[in-house]
């Protein structure tokens, strides 16, 4: 985020200066396009004539109904007599809606034909140039209107606005008092129905709780926790003491080796005096037969008849068991007679059968008590929140009704109230000096379409200057890499006829000043440009011509020379020629004729400064390509980097847009050191050099951007070498003047 914050500031910034620059240069046409255009305010409002402004002031408030279609709205505030204002702006409602009121048709109508209002013509004011004169404004933070009229007649002014403001008062309170009549008529059609919603609804609510047996929600939630809470307790000690029960129950068990059911039977017949006194015979008649068989045998009629008496009474024993228990109960022979002891344990298992049957059951009645508790809390929510419905119904129905009760009873006093919703605070004077604020809005919108005319011729012309201005229009056209910039650097050389102006080698005639600093900080580029191969012979070459190549190849190999390394400088623009100019030598013999064989090289090359040779164009040859790109060329470049012992050499190109001479020359050389002027060179022409140099890839040493101007450039690359170098061209003012 911070990085997206700082580029979109650093964009607003270059967006904002590069306008500034566009306007450093169209500042002209910009200015008087201004100039003329307040002029143009000024003169109209010299032919304006004088207006009177009156106003009036009305202060808004709404009554404490508000009807809107077939609904009435209550007010906020409560309490208060029927008909009291309320602040319209605690209600929010816009004073917009009044304005519309105001500036009603009907209403503006009712103003011209109560004072017959005329126009220029003399014919009846329309509504609509009345409605555009009514100025209405809302004062702010208050509930007041402030209503102006401008007219050329004072009175008429103040008799507009007073007039608006009394109709709109008249109509008010004429309409409030229907609206009051109209609500208060369908609000006492709406009672009836209210109140048979108020016993429906109480109604629904009493079927309600007969339905579910409620009495108190709240109370019974609580009573019945309170009751679980309790049946839990005692269901706790039920279950003790069936477990006590249980385990007695289990101890008789097993000492008495018989079930419940056996027990039972064994203990009725053991008490049943039938069973036993068949018993008591079967006994006796079983020891007669013991005795009567140790005197006879078994055929014997005694013993026979014995025998018969013993079946006849085991089978009336069945019988009666039967009788007694039951046929389906099975009862062994030894229990049918038991002792006091085992009757008692037989007594005891039954009584603790019987104490534990009660405790199951009475804890089968407790859980179910419990369930039936807890069914209830369950849905004792659902009940409440049905009931709360109910309730909800029976309040809303009811406070409705009271609401229209209330509102009948103050419609009816409204309807008798004279009371409109806004009063007049501020009646409308008859202006005495006439309005002098609309020269100044003319004087200000003229201001403004001044600015916005030369705004726009600015950027006009500006869109339609192709070419580039500022070093970094340049560098981001061209995108290779800056060796460095050379700032504007001309002499002036007066003659008896004229005032010529010309470049100067800055490097040998002020070799103090900043572009000689410049110049050197390119060829300490250049030195440092490749690590790994030195760079020994260069094309220096543009894209159109008056960029200042030349220039830029004679100061260089001055420079570099002044090192101590030995240089050779070769004017190869044959077509244009300028090295001679540079150093005023002569140009009869050349590189032409060094090519062609009519000159020697020694004789032809000539030595302007220490460690520096220049090798001028020569006679324009018929066709200076067919020379450059040819064997005897590449040898002499060969020869001059190695065999004569030069150490750099410059070659001073034509332009690459207008010539294949320098591209030709790259082919032979370490590579291109292109020039760039701004104000000189066009989007374009650079595009194009650019497509031109990477389609074929060529090796293109870098970018010197010459001729830099200060006040045409928004860079600050030249500031602190101007304050830098300001004290010695001060301490070298100061000598001249000393010497005059």
């Amino acid at each position: 985020m911070l990085e997206k914050s700082m580029e979109s500031r650093e964009s607003i910034d270059l967006d904002l200066s590069r306008y500034l620059l566009i306007l450093k240069r169209w500042w002209l046409p910009a200015t008087a396009i201004f100039a003329a255009t307040v002029m143009l305010s000024v003169i109209a409002t010299q032919f304006m004539k004088p207006s009177y402004e009156a106003e009036g002031k009305l202060l808004f408030r709404i009554p404490s109904f508000k009807v809107v279609g077939s609904n009435l709205l209550p007010s906020n505030g409560e309490g208060g007599d029927a008909g009291d204002l309320k602040s319209l702006l605690a209600n929010q409602n816009p004073i917009n809606t009044q304005i519309e009121v105001i500036s009603s048709p009907t209403l503006l109508q009712q103003v011209i034909d109560k004072l017959r209002l005329k126009d220029q013509e003399g014919k009846p004011l329309e509504v609509e140039k009345l409605r555009k004169s009514v100025v209405m404004k809302i004062v702010g933070g208050t509930d007041v209107l402030r209503i102006s009229y401008t007219s050329r007649d004072p009175e008429q002014s103040a008799a507009v606005v007073n007039t608006i403001m009394r109709l709109y008062l008249e109509n008010d309170i004429l309409t409030n008092r229907s609206e009051a009549a109209a609500t208060r008529q369908f609000i006492a059609k709406q009672l009836p129905k209210t109140q048979e919603a108020v016993n429906n609804a109480e109604v629904a609510l009493r079927i309600f709780k007969q339905k579910h047996r409620i009495a108190d929600l709240s109370e019974e939630t609580k009573s019945a926790v309170t009751t679980i809470g309790n049946l839990d307790n005692e269901m706790d000690t039920v279950k003790a003491q069936l477990d006590e029960v249980n385990a007695q129950n289990s101890e008789l068990r097993q000492k008495v080796e018989l079930n419940s059911q056996q027990a039972i039977a064994v203990s009725a017949l053991s008490q049943s005096p039938a069973v036993q006194g068949i018993l008591t015979q079967l006994q006796e008649t079983d020891q007669q037969l013991a005795i009567e068989r140790s005197r006879f045998l078994d055929d014997n009629p005694v013993i026979i008849n014995l025998v018969a008496k013993k079946a006849s009474l085991k089978s009336l024993l069945q019988q009666q068991i039967g009788q007694t228990v039951g046929n389906q109960t099975q009862i062994p022979q030894n229990l049918l007679q038991i002792g006091e002891l085992r009757q008692n344990l037989i007594e005891n298992f039954l009584q603790s059968e019987i104490q534990r049957f009660g405790l199951i059951k009475r804890l089968s009645s407790l859980n179910n008590s419990r369930s039936t508790y807890e069914q209830r809390v369950k849905i004792i929510p659902q009940l409440a929140q049905n009931q709360g419905e109910l309730q909800r119904k029976v309040d809303v129905a009811e406070s409705t009704y009271q609401t229209l009760l209330k509102k009948v009873q103050e419609l009816q006093l409204v309807e008798n109230t004279n009371t409109a919703s806004s009063r007049i605070i501020a009646q409308a004077l008859v202006p005495n000096k006439p309005v002098e604020g609309k020269k100044v809005v003319v004087l200000v919108l003229g201001v403004m379409f001044g600015l916005f005319l030369a705004t726009t011729t600015v950027l006009f012309l500006g869109m339609r200057d192709r070419s580039l201005k500022t070093l970094k229009e340049v560098r981001d056209v061209f995108g290779y890499t800056l060796l460095g910039i050379v700032p504007l650097s001309v002499k002036k050389i007066r003659s008896s006829n004229s005032e010529s102006t010309v470049q100067t080698i800055a490097v040998r005639d002020t070799p103090h000043s900043l572009t000689s600093e410049m110049y050197r900080m390119i060829q300490a580029n250049l030195k440092f440009l490749s690590s790994d191969k030195v760079l020994k012979t260069i094309v220096v070459t543009s894209a159109v011509p008056k960029e200042g190549k030349s220039t830029v190849s004679a100061n260089l190999a001055a420079a570099i020379a002044q090192l101590g390394r030995k240089v050779l400088l070769i004017d190869a623009d044959m077509r244009v020629p300028s090295q001679h100019h540079l150093w005023q030598l002569t140009n009869a013999v050349g590189l032409s004729e060094v090519l062609v064989g009519q000159a020697e090289f020694d004789i032809t090359v000539s030595k302007v400064m220490d460690n520096l040779d220049v090798l001028t164009a020569g006679v324009r040859p018929p066709n200076p390509l067919a020379l450059l790109d040819s064997k005897r060329m590449a040898s002499l470049i060969d020869n001059f980097s190695s065999q004569n012992n030069y150490d750099f050499v410059i070659i001073d190109a034509p332009p690459l847009l207008l010539a294949a001479d320098a591209l030709t020359l790259s082919q032979m050389t370490d590579g291109i050191l292109l020039v760039a002027r701004p104000g000189v060179i066009d989007s374009n022409s650079a595009n194009a050099a650019q497509e031109i140099l990477e389609r074929s890839n060529y090796n293109v040493l870098g970018l010197v951007v010459n001729g830099i101007i200060d006040k045409n450039d928004s860079s600050i690359y030249l500031y602190h070498e101007h304050e830098y170098f300001k004290p010695r061209e001060l301490t070298k003012e100061l000598k001249g003047l000393a010497k005059k």
